[in-house]
């Protein structure tokens, strides 16, 4: 049997509670520091909070300390571990290996996607090193991850929706390169979301100023059977920047997916307790994307850049025709509504958006006046009534009790046992007067004891024998406000997770380590010696020493995307190599190995 996890971005406490309450069996939140989302940070007290509430629903908590360290940060990065293992978080992603030589907490470890986790042989490392599981890169496909999971015993997550980087996650360096903030140290500039020039290697210009590496968003929603036969167990959302509107309607849209899918496989089940009901119809077409892509999953390579623009699109809606100042919507998918912000690309190129400020038929009155074209096609990236439906109430999630009452000879008991087995048991004195109606008594207990109004819980089943004493309607809600809080306690102490000693076994592995390998630190540097490693370059975030080396490393392929692949020798007019991407003063040399079918960017000061 196999535990599947749903597992999605906490910006901050408020939004890993929502997606909790939205079904989630899992979050990842950034701890106070050394998180690959500089901007995510969070306190460990909000993230104490934060573990509490999900353990409530038999939930996890992942924290995310997945930078490259130096020397100097080593003692502050296990202080921070120590501290994250007594407030009871359920793992830690990281990304310097550098940790595990360290004194460190008995928790479980994941190799963050920053490890570069691509293929069998990178997993299999990973797993000597004691990790529990690995997130796998974006670009693995079914057939590899098969192969790993047949091959190995660690966990494997991956990413099923959200932002891609064009390169191999941990292998980028052209943001520290050019800007000197370092993807590797939770500073990424998104230089890939940037405009580029191509030139050939003649220098001459073949486009101009579009965003050559910017690339549509994932969505994996129709592979989630396949990715679990392949031996996924956990199916990570990106976002751990993304709004709580977002979280909401991208949770309930796989919670739902996912739910369906484990109706059919008796074998598998979901992480966490309870049941989410939604109060709306989740579509993650209305919330902010790019347009998506399933990024080499099933092997193929189909068109995955967003070249116009790097921004939300958002649903397609129709076609927008422009005639003597006036605008009428065509071929509509969808209705459009006062408040409602519509984008398209205009003839310059850019994408160009408004505010509808009245709608008459099929004649919108835009905010503002647009720029001059005769049709073009209509994108919808606000939707002022879904939006206002998500600030509203959307969810709840409750896990199922079943409570008996019992009278005593001077006292009465309840005992209230949830879904998962855990038991709260209150006895309390009291006077035992004889009660005149007994039906009502029996009703009113009933009643009472059933409503758990804003507590995580409902009932599934009440045992209320006859009572022949008279309660009062206030003792009884005492009484079960007592149990509810002692269950509450029981719940949190019974998902605590167990420790995790780590099994560290080196080998003979390497026999040199280059700066792909991101070493910045002495503990780092060690990790390969054990593993047999005698060369060993320190990675670039150290060095800073960018000539001749990769910046970007990409299964994505520009030549592929033009209609340029060389590996179709019919294709006339191919232009030659090298080809050049050109950003203001930068000039970055492009190879490509066809062989792998990646993309590699590179940079001389020629």
């Amino acid at each position: 049997m196999s535990k599947i996890e749903l597992l999605l971005p906490a910006k901050d406490l408020s939004t890993g509670k929502v997606a909790i309450n939205h079904g989630a069996d899992a979050v990842y939140i950034g701890a106070s520091a050394f998180g690959a989302r500089q901007a995510a940070g969070n306190s460990l007290q909000d993230i104490e909070s934060l573990v509490q509430y999900a353990h409530l629903y038999g939930s996890k908590v992942h924290v995310t300390v997945n930078t490259v360290l130096f020397d100097n940060e080593l003692e502050g990065a296990r202080k921070l571990l120590w501290d994250l293992y007594n407030i009871g978080v359920d793992a830690v992603l990281i990304q310097d290996l550098g940790l595990l030589k360290l004194d460190i907490p008995p928790l479980a470890f994941h190799a963050s996607t920053q490890c570069h986790n691509h293929s069998l042989e990178r997993i299999q490392f990973l797993e000597k090193l004691g990790f529990t599981r690995a997130v796998l890169a974006r670009e693995t496909d079914l057939e590899t991850i098969q192969q790993i999971y047949n091959q190995t015993n660690i966990e494997l997550e991956a990413f099923v929706h959200g932002a891609l980087c064009v390169c191999y996650s941990g292998q980028c360096y052209i943001s520290r390169m050019m800007t000197g903030r370092s993807g590797n140290r939770g500073e990424c500039a998104q230089i890939c979301r940037t405009r580029f020039d191509l030139q050939d290697a003649d220098g001459k210009t073949l486009i101009r100023n579009k965003h050559l590496l910017s690339l549509k968003d994932m969505c994996r929603a129709d592979y989630l059977e396949e990715m679990m036969d392949a031996g996924i167990i956990s199916f990570k959302v990106e976002g751990r920047l993304k709004n709580e509107s977002y979280v909401k309607n991208v949770t309930a849209y796989y919670r739902h997916r996912i739910d369906t899918i484990l109706e059919e496989r008796p074998d598998d089940q979901r992480v966490g307790s309870g049941t989410t009901r939604f109060f709306f119809t989740p579509d993650v077409q209305k919330t902010f994307n790019r347009a998506f892509t399933p990024y080499f999953l099933d092997g193929q390579r189909e068109k995955m850049s967003s070249f116009d623009t790097p921004k939300a699109k958002g649903e397609y809606i129709g076609v927008l025709r422009q005639e003597r100042g006036h605008y009428f919507l065509e071929s509509s998918t969808s209705t459009v509504s006062n408040g409602d912000g519509l984008c398209f690309i205009n003839a310059e190129g850019e994408l160009e958006g408004f505010l509808v400020n009245g709608v008459e038929g099929n004649r919108l009155i835009p905010q503002k006046p647009l720029s001059h074209f005769a049709k073009v096609e209509l994108y919808r990236n606000i939707d002022k009534a879904f939006e206002k439906l998500l600030s509203g109430k959307t969810a709840e999630r409750k896990v199922a009790v079943d409570m008996r009452f019992k009278e005593l000879s001077d006292s009465v008991r309840l005992t209230v046992t949830d879904e998962d087995g855990c038991t709260a048991r209150v006895e309390e004195r009291v006077e035992m007067t004889p009660v005149q109606q007994p039906g009502k008594m029996l009703e009113t207990l009933r009643t009472t004891l059933s409503k758990l109004g804003n507590t995580p819980f409902e009932a599934r089943s009440m045992e209320i024998p006859p009572c022949t004493a008279f309660l009062r309607a206030g003792f009884i809600n005492e009484l079960k406000t007592k149990a509810v809080e002692k269950l509450t306690a029981a719940r949190i102490a019974h998902f605590r997770p167990q420790d995790t000693p780590l099994r560290y076994s080196p080998e003979q592995l390497f026999q040199t380590a280059d700066y792909l390998r991101n070493i910045t630190n002495e503990a780092h540097k060690s990790v390969y010696e054990n593993f047999g490693a005698k060369t060993i370059e320190y990675g670039l975030d150290k060095t800073e020493d960018y000539e001749g080396k990769s910046l970007m490393t990409c299964k994505y392929c520009l030549r592929h995307e033009l209609g340029w692949c060389k590996k179709n020798p019919a294709i006339p007019n191919v232009p030659k190599d090298p080809l050049y991407l050109i950003s203001g003063k930068h000039r970055f040399r492009m190879e490509f190995d066809c062989g792998k079918c990646e993309m590699r960017i590179l940079w001389r000061r020629d």
